[in-house]
């Protein structure tokens, strides 16, 4: 591996959020690293080094909210068309007209939007964990307002601002390593255990993490990286992307239904939830993804996806970029 390829470069580059912070490495075409919820571009690390290995300039965001990059103060500030155009930003800012976009998580949803939405700057697109689902059906809040019977799914929990914060940021530590642990292959609860995606009457989410023991993927030292992001910035940033999700509906009605057309890859866990409630959506990938041209679910695999199986998804991620189009 030649040393230009090793080097990693921080930079804050102009995007409609203010500015966006960004983990660069190597040089070749570029692709575009989004993270999900509540992670940063230290999420991508393992990636990071693979792709410019392989001939790519890898670069992984800090999304508006998160991180070193700007965090507005309004709510709505943080709807995915805001999203998706500092996505194209930061591709221009660096000096390219096109990119590969991947993300994970709420990272996925975005890339996949960025690829719909802005077709002239996104060439392909990859999804890790949450499958491709287009705009449709009833209002979000609608729907998850009927989710859980007695208790309530933890996107509508997190909808009331400063609800969750509250339960967060006096142990922002303990409280992420509870939540890496819950949806981690080795340390989440038996199939038989409360489900940590819903929280109980008067409860709150923590109460059903795991707790004593951090996935094998999870150092120490990587656990203080996250912590010391969010014990920084706060959690409003982040958790404001679930609070636009009934403005993103409203927003995307003229995409409803549509299909991404451009090369794709989904990679999920067969034991993380979104590959189990949304198994209707990947059914669907005939239909809603024609330029699919590889899908594959990790047996053994939890949500945290490109850390719990870093070279495996190395590998996946740069057979699928050797496919693309030049």
């Amino acid at each position: 591996m030649s040393q230009q390829a090793t080097e990693v470069t921080h930079r804050l580059v102009p995007s409609p959020a203010g500015r966006t912070h960004l983990v660069e490495q190597g040089t070749g075409p570029l692709v575009l690293l989004v993270h999900g919820f509540p992670e940063s571009w230290y999420s991508w690390r393992h990636q990071l080094p693979a792709l410019a290995a392989a001939g790519y300039r890898a670069v992984a965001i800090d999304v508006r909210g998160y991180g070193r990059s700007s965090r507005p103060g309004d709510p709505e500030a943080y709807r995915m068309l805001e999203l998706v155009e500092d996505n194209a930003a930061v591709v221009h800012a660096l000096g390219e007209t096109s990119a590969v976009v991947v993300g994970h998580d709420w990272g996925s949803a975005i890339a996949a939007d960025s690829a719909l939405l802005r077709p002239d700057v996104f060439r392909a697109v990859g999804m890790l964990s949450v499958p491709y689902a287009p705009r449709g059906g009833p209002r979000p809040s609608t729907v998850f307002a009927q989710l859980g019977g007695d208790e309530e799914f933890y996107v509508s929990y997190f909808q009331e601002p400063g609800r969750a914060e509250a339960e967060i940021e006096p142990d922002v530590r303990g409280w992420l390593a509870g939540f890496y642990a819950a949806l981690s292959a080795d340390t989440m609860p038996a199939p038989d255990a409360p489900g940590p995606h819903f929280v109980g009457r008067g409860g709150r989410l923590r109460d059903r993490f795991p707790a004593g023991r951090l996935p094998v993927w999870l150092g120490e030292d990587d656990l203080d990286v996250c912590t010391g992001e969010f014990e920084r910035t706060g959690m409003t940033g982040a958790l404001n992307r679930y609070r636009n999700m009934d403005r993103d509906w409203e927003d995307l009605a003229d995409f409803d239904g549509a299909p991404l057309t451009q090369p794709s890859l989904f990679v999920g866990g067969a034991l993380d939830a979104s590959t189990t409630w949304m198994a209707d959506a990947i059914a669907a990938f005939p239909t809603t993804l024609p330029g699919l041209v590889s899908s594959r679910i990790l047996d053994g695999c939890g949500h945290w996806i490109q850390q719990e199986r870093p070279a495996e998804i190395n590998r996946l991620l740069t057979d699928w970029l050797a496919s693309l189009p030049a």
